[in-house]
């Protein structure tokens, strides 16, 4: 039973991805991208999180100048608790964060979570900046 939690946690969401892309229903978000963290990195999963604040913290701290998205997302597939989280910084997931090898499919759109302040947007970036720890791809 606990090998099955592994690869499936018993979370079933609603999930949600934060990102700056354009997206609309039906979409397909799939492993393959640039890191946001380590720019010579490509990620070979997708992150997603049951947190729609946590979520719309990554879209404040995504690359690029478009505008912060929260999508409610539906995994296609297994997934399993990010280990860039779980194992190193919060055991037992209380982020509720998770990664999938396989395409999340965006079925809407969340307008109302709570944005973080641009000092504590920074405050995160300069610890993402400094963290030296290898991301487990």
């Amino acid at each position: 039973m606990a090998a099955q939690h592994q690869s499936q946690p018993p979370d079933k969401g609603p999930f949600y991805h934060g990102t700056k892309a354009n997206l609309k229903i039906g979409d397909l978000l799939t492993p393959g991208g640039i890191s946001n963290y380590q720019q010579e990195l490509k990620m070979n999963h997708i992150y997603f999180t049951a947190m729609v604040n946590g979520a719309g913290l990554a879209a404040a701290l995504a690359k690029g100048e478009g505008t912060e998205r929260v999508y409610r997302v539906e995994p296609t597939g297994k997934y399993e608790n990010d280990p860039n989280l779980t194992d190193q910084k919060f055991p037992g997931n209380p982020t509720r964060s998770y990664r999938s090898v396989e395409p999340l499919k965006i079925v809407g759109e969340v307008t109302d979570w709570e944005r973080q302040t641009p000092e504590v947007i920074q405050q995160f970036r300069q610890k993402v900046q400094n963290n030296k720890g290898e991301i487990i791809n």
